[in-house]
């Protein structure tokens, strides 16, 4: 049976390959994240996941084009609920591909991540299966993290601090208006 793994990064991808294998399907990765912020940023999650896939011999498409300006100008002023746009953004353009590519199923490896919200994943991930003809395959992947982050570490293989948008990148560096009064002493 043919899967098609959407892929955030190349750390997240490595445990829910290694079931999926294990599982028996024949596994193609699917790269495609125009939401994350800078776009050098994209180019390192990218160029890390083409060194881990050619290692273990996994096809992978990847994202043509970066259109950061269209995921902003989804979620501008719906910055709380940019995850369930960015999910449905992502796993609706993983289930057109996998329509396409005559998959038995897509997934995610969103589902790898103790961060990422999973009953919207899941819940976005089959109703999208549902409408397109292919079976979102949901995997809790979580039991895995640890051992995806000691082979990426094992593997020196670029992990970002992150989830990838700007506004995650914004909640990562910026301390809060508690530490404003510090900032401002400081200078």
């Amino acid at each position: 049976m043919k899967i098609l793994l959407h892929i955030c990064c190349a750390p997240c991808a490595i445990y829910p390959l290694k079931i999926l294998r294990s599982e028996g399907f024949e596994v193609m990765g699917f790269f495609y994240n125009r939401n994350i912020h800078p776009f050098q940023e994209c180019q390192r999650r990218e160029k890390a996941l083409r060194a881990y896939a050619e290692l273990e011999h996994l096809e992978v498409i990847y994202q043509n084009g970066y259109d950061m300006e269209g995921f902003l100008q989804n979620v501008v002023f719906r910055e709380k609920e940019r995850c369930s746009y960015c999910y449905h953004d992502r796993l609706k353009t993983t289930a057109v591909i996998a329509r396409h590519g005559k998959f038995d199923y897509f997934t995610s490896t969103l589902l790898q991540s103790k961060l990422q919200k999973h009953d919207a994943v899941r819940l976005i991930g089959e109703s999208l299966g549902k409408s397109y003809g292919v079976p979102f395959l949901y995997r809790d992947f979580r039991e895995g993290w640890k051992e995806g982050i000691e082979i990426s570490k094992s593997l020196n293989m670029y992990r970002q601090q992150y989830c990838g948008c700007i506004y995650s990148e914004k909640e990562r560096f910026y301390k809060g208006k508690e530490h404003e009064a510090e900032d401002i002493a400081a200078i």
